[in-house]
């Protein structure tokens, strides 16, 4: 049987990774999509560890592309791919796919159906251990047909922008980091940073962004609650409400010990980084514009 006549047996999906030093998750990902998924491209920024040597055991396209954020890279990847098939699922290197979420997206896109993208949960698994209180279910559009969604002019955090409707799919995909909490720490930190600027740049005009709705989509009200409440609560104040609602209000607590790390450092440290950086730029923007007044 040729190559060409296996692809028309796999599903008609185009997996998108992207990876930067993943040599710790990216067999894990690719395991779980490598012969279920027609095309699996790795859009790789430049990686100075392991990572491509090991995609490079697998049945997948590489490309590598200099890093500038997460929404240009993925706007690159839906463009300036060779996508073939009819479907994207964008997979972080540190996630991948159970078998009953492939076996319900093959039999959803054998349906033909109307909806353009589907909305999947968000399982996150840390010290391995599921946490289910305070956080779950986050819903989160992965899967769209190619040519119907862009990304968000967002540096972090960002969401897909979907032309049409979109459904809900019943199965849950994972996010298990193998790195460390090191590694984590270190890449909250960056995404403070990129945070804190996005919080600066905001009120600029020009860059697209899904909109902020009450009784929009999950992603849609997290975001009108941004915009209509965090970002009118002070600064260093706001994180100590969120760790509350998320670890007490949200059951948390329920979750043992790896619940109260992940909810203190996701909840509490980590949004407090971002308004501590927030609030040195802020700083430093005034004092830049007093000193062109001079």
């Amino acid at each position: 049987m040729t190559q060409a006549q296996d692809k028309t047996m796999l599903v008609d999906v185009a997996v998108i990774v992207l990876t930067y030093n993943e040599e710790r998750n990216i067999a894990q990902a690719l395991d779980s999509v490598i012969g279920w998924a027609r095309q699996v491209f790795i859009v790789d920024s430049l990686s100075t560890d392991r990572t491509l040597a090991i995609a490079g055991g697998y049945s997948c396209e590489i490309i590598q592309h200099v890093f500038e954020d997460y929404a240009k890279q993925r706007n690159f990847s839906l463009t300036a791919l060779p996508i073939e098939a009819e479907w994207v699922f964008f997979l972080d290197a540190d996630e991948w796919l159970p078998r009953e979420l492939k076996d319900e997206i093959a039999t959803v896109i054998a349906a033909r159906p109307r909806e353009n993208g589907f909305y999947v949960k968000w399982r996150f698994i840390w010290m391995g251990r599921w946490i289910r209180r305070g956080y779950y279910p986050t819903w989160i559009l992965r899967l769209a047909r190619h040519g119907k969604v862009r990304c968000e002019d967002r540096a972090v955090n960002e969401h897909l922008i979907l032309e049409g409707s979109a459904g809900h799919l019943r199965r849950d995909f994972i996010h298990q980091d193998r790195k460390g909490i090191t590694e984590w720490i270190a890449k909250h930190n960056a995404y403070a940073s990129r945070e804190a600027r996005e919080l600066l740049r905001r009120h600029e005009a020009g860059h697209a962004e899904i909109p902020a709705r009450l009784f929009g989509s999950q992603a849609e009200r997290k975001r009108w609650i941004r915009r209509q409440l965090w970002e009118r609560l002070p600064p260093l104040v706001r994180p100590f409400l969120y760790f509350g609602f998320r670890y007490v209000l949200r059951g948390g607590f329920l979750d043992g010990r790896a619940g109260f790390i992940y909810h203190f450092l996701h909840g509490l440290w980590f949004p407090l980084l971002i308004d501590v950086k927030y609030l040195e730029a802020l700083a430093e923007r005034r004092a830049s514009q007093q000193d062109r007044k001079a």
